[in-house]
Formats: C-alpha cells, structure tokens, sequence
C-alpha cells in the first residue's frame, strides 16, 4: 500500500503456512540498472522482507521471509516467500497496569 503496488499472493504447499508474494514492478529497484562488479550476492531490496517480518511480528505472527527472485539479478519478476513459524505468545508484549 505504501508502496502504491499490489503484489499477487500464491500458495502452492499443502500444510498452507507458505505463501509468496510476487512484484510486478518493484519501486525500490526503478532506479537502479545494475549491481556493482563483485556485489552479485547483494539483495539490493531486502529491506522489503523486514518491513514484512515486523509488520507480521507486530500482529503476533512470527514468519521467515526472503527474497526468492529479484529482478534485478536477471529473474523475471520479484518473488518474496513468507513462511508462518508461530503464533508469538500475547502475554508478553501486553503492558503492565
């Protein structure tokens, strides 16, 4: 929503705890045309899975996500894969009266 982008969600496991969420068009790569020589390995857009991983933690829900394909390492879209580990305990993050 920030982002003014809607990814498509598919769930293709059985157990249904895993689903990705793929980009079309990734607003944080628009402006940039290729990685530097020798930083091939760099997730330039991995801050979009922390922005995921707390939301959801903000919800109670701990989740792992990591990019699955990036346009800008030759992929033809950009493919984050979530997948729900727990439900966080809700005692401890109430505050004390």
């Amino acid at each position: 929503m920030y982002l003014g982008i809607t990814p498509s969600v598919t769930c293709n496991n059985a157990s249904r705890n895993e689903f990705s969420l793929i980009l079309d068009k990734n607003p944080l790569a628009e402006f940039v045309e290729e990685l530097p020589a020798g930083r091939s390995s760099l997730c330039y857009c991995n801050l979009l899975c922390g922005v995921i991983r707390g939301a959801l933690e903000m919800v109670h829900l701990s989740a792992d996500v990591s990019f699955l394909q990036d346009r800008l390492k030759g992929d033809r879209v950009t493919e984050i894969g979530i997948t729900f580990l727990k439900k966080l305990d809700e005692k401890k993050y109430r505050r004390k009266k």
